[in-house]
């Protein structure tokens, strides 16, 4: 494998990561959307499965995104007989976002990052060797 095969397959690693820190930022930002009207629902927690792909032009497997899904998990319920999304009974359900589970997703996808980057420089940086022998 070449390094121009390495840089690309870096570039798909942090393109996937990025879409998923793009899902993690909007389920942060609307961990407290409730629906507008009586019973309706909240904002859902969206989730991000990736799949490897062979590439036969690289002759590798690269990793991508396979689908942005949501977390079908259930909605917890809070007594605010005030808001205009209680139902009859006062009970507002809530976004199933955990800002807990969010912040571990967000370290994770910036660590798989991080590591793609690093081998984009470590490649970039044996081409610029390679080139400076050449002359």
């Amino acid at each position: 494998m070449d390094l121009a095969a390495a840089l690309t397959i870096s570039a798909r690693g942090m393109d996937a990561q990025s879409l998923r820190l793009r899902v993690i930022a909007e389920n942060l930002a609307n961990q407290d959307t409730t629906g507008s009207t009586p019973g309706a629902a909240p904002y859902r927690r969206k989730t991000v499965t990736f799949t490897d792909r062979m590439d036969a032009a690289l002759g590798a497997d690269t990793v991508a995104v396979q689908s942005v899904g949501h977390d079908p998990s259930p909605f917890p319920l809070k007594y605010d007989p005030s808001n205009p999304a209680a139902n009859a009974r006062g009970y507002v359900k809530l976004p199933n976002v955990n800002s807990f589970i969010e912040m571990m997703d967000m370290r994770e996808a910036e660590r798989s990052y991080q590591a793609n980057l690093s081998i984009m420089q470590v490649s970039r940086a044996m081409l610029t060797r390679t080139i400076s022998l050449l002359q």
